[in-house]
Formats: C-alpha cells, structure tokens, sequence
C-alpha cells in the first residue's frame, strides 16, 4: 500500500514538474530548418542542444545545391575547423538565456561555414515556438542580419 501511495506522489509530482516546465515558456533546444534569406531556399538542418543553460547548434543535414557534396568541408574556416566535415560541425555556441526576454538568448557566436566568418549571435523564439528569429551581427546588433528558421517536426 506504502509502495503504490508512494508511486503515485511521484507520478503527479513529476507531472507537476513538466507542466510548470511548459508554462514557463518554449525552449529552442531541437531541431531547425535554416532558410537561405536570399532564395528562401531550406539550406539546412540544426540540432540545437543545451549544456546546462549554454545552447549549442550542429549541423546535421545540408540540403542539395549547385555544387553540393555530402562531404563538403569547410574551407574558408579557420584554425581547429579548418577542412572539417560541415555536417556534424558545430556552428552555434555560447548562447544563454537573456535576462529580460524569456524567449530570447543571447552573447554567443555563430559561423556561416560556408564564408568561414563568425558572427555574434541572439536568436529569439517566435510564432509560439515554432520559428526562430536567428541574428548574426558584428559588434553592435543594428550592424547585422537575422534569419527566420523553422522548426523541423
């Protein structure tokens, strides 16, 4: 009797734990189609993960273009990632929760693979959850460009 009486504590404490969880807000962490802001072309697919409350993004999928190919290496990027394989690399990193938008995390940095130049970063979750507004910029947040990217089901 102990033991079930026990089970079912859990059982709705835990359940009360991913309820408050949910209403806190969505999370970013999963997975992401980017668009090419240019063609409106899917471009590829992110993985984005946490570390604690560091989110980090890697490419899992490149999507087919002029001159594609599975195995297509970073070659414009420098130092450890330099020639590395672009799917599997990761791209995203350093970002964490802004202490004002509960839906925007920001201070951390993404690479476009394709130029080998890094960008500070801030990406902000919109259309509840289902798109991300990703914003590449150098210095200062107006000296950029943001991406709208799709949540991938």
């Amino acid at each position: 009797m102990k033991k079930g009486l026990m089970f079912i504590v859990m059982f709705f404490s835990l359940l009360g734990m991913s309820l408050v969880h949910a209403a806190n807000g969505a999370s970013p962490v999963g997975y992401w189609k980017t668009i090419d802001d240019v063609t409106g072309q899917p471009k590829s697919i992110l993985h984005i993960f946490s570390q604690g409350n560091v989110l980090y993004g890697q490419v899992v999928k490149i999507f087919p273009r002029p001159g594609y190919d599975q195995n297509e290496l970073c070659t414009a990027c420098k130092g450890a990632k330099h020639n590395q394989r672009i799917v599997g690399m990761v791209v995203m990193e350093g970002l964490r929760p802004s202490s004002s938008n509960s839906l925007e995390w920001n201070g951390g940095h993404i690479l476009d693979p394709l130029n080998g130049k890094t960008y500070n970063c801030t990406i902000t979750l919109v259309d509840q959850g289902h798109r991300l507004n990703v914003r590449g910029f150098i210095g200062f947040s107006m000296f950029g460009r943001t991406q709208t990217w799709i949540r991938a089901q």
